[in-house]
């Protein structure tokens, strides 16, 4: 078996070859959107987008489900999208990656534990996911965020 990418709400497939398919809006210019195809392999920041649309380093993204249509960013860590994995052993991992433009972070988690982590600016966010895990509030999600951004 291999490795799977999924939506976290319908659970439909999104990868297909060797792409993770999502749909993607800029958050400032919902008129900016389309397709894009990101490398499944974690670390490796490789994407295609259609020549009219192009990801913009610093701009902010929402993330959809091309099969569902759903959210895909996430609402506990702040900046943040979410898809689960499943592994060639079955093994089921939530992969988040960061929704602004040339960030280049990526973190698999199971259950309470950070398995596995990659990009060079993992730094913005390792000390906000270690924290915000150990807390429930959005508030304080809020305020450590802007603590530990840069």
């Amino acid at each position: 078996m291999a490795v799977e990418y999924l939506c976290k709400v319908c659970r439909g497939h999104l990868n297909v070859k060797t792409s993770i398919i999502l749909a993607a809006a800029n958050l400032s210019d919902r008129s900016q959107k389309g397709l894009v195809y990101l490398n499944p392999e974690l670390g490796n920041y490789t994407k295609t987008t259609h020549p009219t649309f192009d990801i913009k380093e610093g701009e902010e993204y929402i993330y959809s489900c091309p099969i569902c249509g759903a959210q895909l960013n996430s609402m506990k860590y702040l900046h943040m999208v979410r898809i689960l994995m499943v592994d060639d052993s079955g093994k089921e991992f939530n992969i988040y990656f960061s929704g602004i433009g040339g960030e280049k972070c990526t973190f698999k988690v199971r259950g309470n534990k950070i398995e596995q982590k990659a990009g060079p600016d993992v730094k913005i966010y390792d000390k906000y996911f270690e924290v915000l895990r150990k807390t429930e509030s959005t508030f304080k999600s809020l305020l450590i965020l802007q603590a530990y951004r840069i």
